[in-house]
């Protein structure tokens, strides 16, 4: 009988040590989905706070794109999509087209070097032409010659390429916009390390498109929140059913 109790203590106390750990281990893991739906709430806030400030930059007046001696301080957080102005005269010499995909199928982006009033140059993207009017005669007339001036968003730079696709310079292929490659590969000198892309106004003969930029920003953090809440109540919830186990 001694034998028996013995075993049946034994039993029962290494049950209560996996309970007890069981409820540590789903405690714990609540603490940890409170932590991340924490996180996910603040990024919440941070995004919509984000979006506010892009939007008004996008609907705000047009100021003078920034000179040279503002280059240095230029952040995406701080100045991308930012509506500028900038007026000049285009080298369509120097012209490359980035492979794009928009609301109106695959094309090319248009980015022409704008030699400035101060000296310095700035890529713009002068929007979109499709693939069957890439060749240059194609676009003829959109090539305006003399001083221009233009209005658009900033752009920060694109360095590398695209997905599994790295831009060649050498072949003259492009699937970024990435400012310091296409101002080496040109020849150009005193490059904005941005690029604008062209608003809507309507080129001569239909081309390039402009004002397809397209702002849009990912906001999932309020389910992502809600699904790490959930599984911090799952976890409460399991950790209690265990321990009135242990205890009863």
């Amino acid at each position: 009988m001694t034998a028996g109790h013995d075993v049946k203590g034994e039993g029962a106390r290494a049950s209560s040590r996996a309970r007890f750990l069981l409820t540590g281990a789903l405690v714990f893991l609540g603490i940890v989905f409170v932590a991340l739906g924490t996180w996910q709430v603040q990024r919440l806030f941070w995004k919509l706070d984000l979006i506010a400030r892009v939007d008004a930059r996008v609907h705000a007046d047009a100021v003078p794109a920034p000179p040279r001696p503002d280059w240095q301080g230029i952040t995406q957080g701080k100045d991308e999509y930012r509506r500028v102005s900038a007026t000049g005269t285009f080298n369509h010499d120097k012209s490359v087209l980035v492979q794009a995909v928009t609301e109106r199928g695959p094309g090319f982006w248009v980015l022409t070097p704008m030699r400035l009033e101060n000296g310095t140059t700035v890529l713009v993207n002068r929007g979109f032409v499709p693939a069957d009017r890439r060749d240059r005669v194609a676009r003829a007339n959109g090539e305006m010659p003399g001083r221009t001036g233009i209005t658009g968003l900033l752009r920060i730079s694109e360095p590398g390429g695209a997905f599994l696709r790295s831009n060649d310079p050498g072949g003259d292929r492009w699937f970024s916009r990435d400012v310091d490659a296409i101002a080496t590969a040109k020849g150009l000198t005193d490059v904005a390390p941005y690029f604008i892309d062209a608003d809507a106004t309507l080129n001569a003969g239909g081309l390039p498109i402009g004002g397809l930029t397209v702002v849009r920003f990912r906001n999932s953090h309020l389910v992502y929140a809600l699904t790490w809440f959930a599984l911090a109540v799952m976890s409460a919830g399991g950790a209690w059913l265990v321990y009135r186990r242990r205890v009863a």
